[in-house]
């Protein structure tokens, strides 16, 4: 019954007829979130995009500046001196063939896949488990790498993954309640920013169209476009 009156309330204290501005945006969903853990802060970005065709596709990676609250867990495909390394910079889990094993019998133990260049040949082969999750490692994105350690210490320090799904809406966590609001407004606006330099050639008339700011269990909320430096 309490959490059905937090719900209500939060849900009351939003206009959902108002674009708010960022600053107000972040500090009312700050306010709504009153789960008993540190809830998520979650950006939505509906682009005027058709992500069916290649080039509309709009994906990346981008490092926010005041990372994201969230420790990922990083799997690796390597072997020799450059799985010694991903064991170093604090990967996970490691293997070759173990590995692909393992993914093949349903166990997944990370949020993030890297793999160098020589074990796509083996990597291919669970495309189609690892692809709908998102998880398969992609050169663009300096996924597929022989700079491993590079890539786990950036998984690690707060490393987030955009990507457009059908509707060219893009969901991305920018940060934990707890954080600042100062803090969040300038991850949000370094994501916005990722987004809006990898707008696709295909894209036509206005890119970024709607905003919305929520929390793990709070409401969303309506951004006004134009304070996120669109």
């Amino acid at each position: 019954m309490a959490k059905n009156k937090r719900m209500i309330a939060a849900r009351a204290a939003v206009d959902h007829a108002k674009s708010y501005s960022l600053a107000e945006a972040v500090a009312l969903v700050k306010t709504n979130a009153k789960a008993k853990f540190d809830e998520t802060v979650e950006l939505s970005l509906n682009l005027g995009i058709d992500p069916r065709h290649a080039d509309q596709m709009v994906r990346g990676l981008i490092s926010l500046p005041n990372g994201t609250g969230k420790t990922l867990r990083v799997g690796v495909f390597a072997r020799g001196p450059k799985a010694e390394e991903a064991k170093a910079a604090g990967a996970e889990v490691v293997g070759a063939e173990d590995l692909a094993e393992q993914i093949q019998n349903g166990t997944i133990e990370f949020d993030r896949c890297i793999a160098t260049p020589d074990m796509m040949g083996l990597v291919g082969r669970l495309g189609k488990i690892l692809g709908p999750r998102g998880l398969m490692p992609n050169p663009r994105l300096g996924t597929v790498t022989m700079d491993v350690k590079g890539a786990v210490l950036a998984a690690k320090s707060g490393q987030v993954e955009y990507r457009a799904e059908k509707a060219g809406i893009i969901h991305a966590g920018i940060g934990k309640a707890s954080f600042d609001a100062a803090k969040l407004e300038e991850n949000i606006k370094a994501l916005v920013d990722a987004v809006q330099k990898a707008r696709p050639t295909g894209a036509k008339g206005t890119y970024l169209k709607k905003a919305a700011l929520s929390s793990t269990m709070g409401p969303g909320v309506r951004l006004d476009v134009a304070t996120l430096g669109a």
